[in-house]
Formats: C-alpha cells, sequence, structure tokens
C-alpha cells in the first residue's frame, strides 16, 4: 500500500512543491489548505486529495485527519508547512499582528501536533515533519517576530521528542534558507505605525538587501527534497537545513562567537 502524507499550508510554495514532490514519487497526499476549492492544479494530480484545514480551527483539523485517514486508509507523515513572515520594525507592529504571527507559526503547528498524536500512538509509528526556518537557530533585522516563532517550534519539537520516542513516532525539523517563493512578497505582512517613522531609514537599507538573497535564491523543489528525504531515510535525525546558504550559515552560527557572527550578518544586511 501507498504510504500517504498530510501536508498543511499546501496552496502555494514549498506546500505546493512539496504535493508535487511526494505524489511524483507515488505517494498518497491529502493536500490541505484554508480555500481548497480555489484550487486548480493540485486536484488533477493522481492519488492527490485536497481538504479543508484551518491550523487555528480545531474542527477543520480533526475533519482534515479523518477524512484522510477515510480516503486513503490511513496517514504516515504529517508536514506542519503552513506559515508566513510578518516583518518590519517591531514596534511598529500591532497587537493583532504578533497574535496572528504566533497563531499560525507556532500555535497551528501544536493544533495539528495535537490532533494527529492520538492515531500516532495507538498505531506506534509516524512521522511529524515541523517546517521552521535557519531563522529557527540564527536571526536577521526586522524578523524579530517570524524568529521569535521559529525559534519557538525548533524547542517545541527537540523536547517533544523524548517523550514520543516511546510509541515509535519521528520528529523532524526542517530548516529552510532563503528560498524564492511567495514569502518575500505576497505572503508577508509589514508592520507599519502612523507617525512612526524613526525606523524608516534602517528599514529603507536593509530590507533591499534582505530581499536580493530571496531573488537570488533556489526554488522550493529543493525543500520538497529535503522533506521527502526526512520522511523516507528511517532515522532518528532530528534536523534538516536546505538551501544554498542555510548549511553554511547556521555551521558558522555554531563555531562562530556571537559577535564575530552578528557582524556578519550586519555587513551583509546593512549594505549600503
Amino acid at each position: 500500500m501507498n504510504k500517504t502524507v498530510l501536508i498543511t499550508g499546501a496552496s502555494s510554495g514549498i506546500g505546493k512543491s512539496a504535493v508535487q514532490y511526494f505524489q511524483g514519487k507515488g505517494w498518497n497526499v491529502a493536500a490541505t489548505m484554508r480555500k481548497p476549492e480555489n484550487e486548480k492544479e493540485l486536484n488533477q494530480l493522481q492519488n492527490v486529495k485536497l481538504f479543508r484545514l484551518d491550523v487555528m480551527d480545531d474542527a477543520s483539523i480533526e475533519k482534515a485527519i479523518t477524512d484522510a485517514r477515510a480516503a486513503f486508509g490511513g496517514i504516515d507523515v504529517i508536514i506542519n508547512n503552513a506559515g508566513y513572515g510578518a516583518v518590519g520594525a517591531f514596534e511598529a507592529a500591532s497587537k493583532e499582528q504578533i497574535q496572528r504571527q504566533f497563531d499560525t507559526n507556532v500555535f497551528g503547528v501544536m493544533n495539528v501536533t495535537r490532533a494527529i498524536l492520538p492515531y500516532f500512538r495507538e498505531k506506534k509509528s509516524g512521522t511529524i515533519i515541523n517546517v521552521t526556518s535557519m531563522g529557527g537557530r540564527l536571526t536577521f533585522p526586522l524578523y524579530s517576530l517570524y524568529h521569535g516563532t521559529k525559534w519557538a517550534v525548533e524547542g517545541f519539537s527537540e523536547a517533544l521528542q523524548y517523550e514520543l520516542n516511546q510509541f515509535n513516532i519521528a520528529i523532524k525539523i526542517i530548516e529552510p534558507g532563503a528560498i524564492k517563493t511567495d514569502f518575500y512578497d505576497r505572503s508577508q505582512d509589514l508592520f507599519s505605525k502612523e507617525g512612526l517613522t524613526q525606523y524608516d531609514d534602517y528599514q529603507n537599507l536593509t530590507m533591499p538587501n534582505i530581499q536580493k538573497a530571496g531573488a537570488d535564491a533556489p526554488g522550493p523543489e529543493v525543500v520538497a527534497k529535503k522533506m521527502y528525504e526526512a520522511a523516507t531515510d528511517g532515522s532518528k535525525r532530528l534536523r534538516y537545513a536546505v538551501g544554498s546558504n542555510a548549511p553554511l550559515l547556521l555551521f558558522l552560527r555554531r563555531i562562530l562567537p556571537h559577535s564575530w557572527f552578528t557582524g556578519i550578518v550586519k555587513s551583509v544586511v546593512e549594505k549600503k
């Protein structure tokens, strides 16, 4: 029987690429998104079914998992991919923007994970793959809120592996670097606050340099391939860095003194 993966945030970017990659490898794919009625491509693929799932709606999560199990006979892997980036000077962020960023990127991951655990625990197998970022272990200017969410999921995932190991449930973390998707334009939420202009010069200096990293980056298929590796390698390996810059930057972050590493970041993102 073909294995089955359920992927959140499958309507675009990395999530959509993951659906296509796993399907191409012969897997059944439960592609979940908030508005599956708008999707016109994935529903044409063999062994791919679309399900409505909002990571902040427990009822939709439970229904998507139940319906996917019924459609494919079970679920072997969950990929918590849904997320977005809220960026800009933290002082300009509204309370609502802060809440939404954590709701989607952190609590959404926890909601889906909590919902699948009884099933995986009962069958004593399963893999949970959480998509964080190299920004879950290092930081860049104007991404304080986004980094806060990704660091949270890193800690959550690392701790969770201890208690789930007894049930043969694997936890995996995918850590993409810069990837060419709509993360850098359509899906970003840019902070602004009327009358607050003191950060404008710094933002105008750094944002173009950060955006350039996305424009020059590889496409989302490299992340989809790494997800597949994590889902199929049969190991207890926790972290999978991916992208042309992520492995090197994470290595440098680990071995260099903090002041040296932040100096490297500043030399790139604060370049005039």
